[in-house]
C-alpha cells in the first residue's frame, strides 16, 4: 500500500513539474512573440519595411508554436490560458519598453505660449535646439521644433521654466529632410 500511495505522490509531482513548464514555456513565449510585434508596429509606422517583415515571420512562427502546445496538451488547468494572457500583457509592456528606450526617432513639439519673447526663444536655440517662431494675432509665440526623442524631458522642462501653462503638442515624426536637430 506504501508503494501505491508514494507512486501516486510521484505521478502528481510530475504532473504538477509538467504543468508549471508548460505554463513557463507559454507565458515566455508569449512575450518574445508580443515584444516581437511591438516593436515590428513601431517599424511599420516609421515606413521600415525590410525589417518589420522579417521581424512578423519570426514572431508569427513563435506565435504558431506556442499557440499549438497550449492548445494540443493533455494538461487541462486554467493555468494554460492565464500564462498565455499574462504573456501576452508583459510582452506588450516590454515591447513599449524597448521600443521606447531603443529605436530611435524624432517629435515634433509645437508650442503655443504667451510668455515666450525673443530672448527666451534665443535661450531654447542657445540651448542647441532648432527653432521656427511664428507670432500669432494674439501675440502669442507658435514655436516648432524637431527633436530626437531622448531629448523631450529636456524640452519640456525648458519651456516649463518659461511659461508653466505653455500649450505643448507632441507629435511622432515619420520622416525629416534638411533642418537642423540637437
Amino acid at each position: 500500500m506504501t508503494k501505491i500511495l508514494k507512486f501516486a505522490h510521484n505521478k502528481y509531482e510530475v504532473i504538477i513539474m509538467n504543468l508549471f513548464y508548460l505554463c513557463l514555456k507559454i507565458f515566455s513565449a508569449r512575450i518574445i512573440d508580443v515584444s516581437m510585434n511591438t516593436i515590428r508596429t513601431v517599424y511599420i509606422v516609421k515606413g521600415k519595411r525590410l525589417i518589420s517583415t522579417v521581424i512578423a515571420f519570426f514572431e508569427v512562427l513563435i506565435w504558431f508554436e506556442v499557440a499549438r502546445t497550449a492548445l494540443n496538451t493533455e494538461i487541462n488547468s486554467f493555468l494554460i490560458p492565464i500564462s498565455y494572457a499574462g504573456g501576452y500583457a508583459t510582452g506588450t509592456y516590454i515591447g513599449t519598453l524597448i521600443s521606447t528606450k531603443f529605436i530611435k526617432g524624432h517629435y515634433t513639439v509645437t508650442i503655443i505660449s504667451n510668455n515666450i519673447d525673443s530672448t527666451k526663444i534665443k535661450k531654447i536655440k542657445k540651448e542647441g535646439y532648432g527653432v521656427t517662431s511664428i507670432a500669432t494675432e494674439t501675440n502669442s509665440k507658435y514655436l516648432i521644433i524637431e527633436i530626437n526623442k531622448k531629448e523631450l524631458n529636456n524640452l519640456k522642462t525648458l519651456i516649463k521654466s518659461f511659461d508653466n501653462k505653455a500649450f505643448i503638442y507632441i507629435n511622432e515624426t515619420k520622416t525629416i529632410e534638411n533642418g537642423y536637430i540637437k
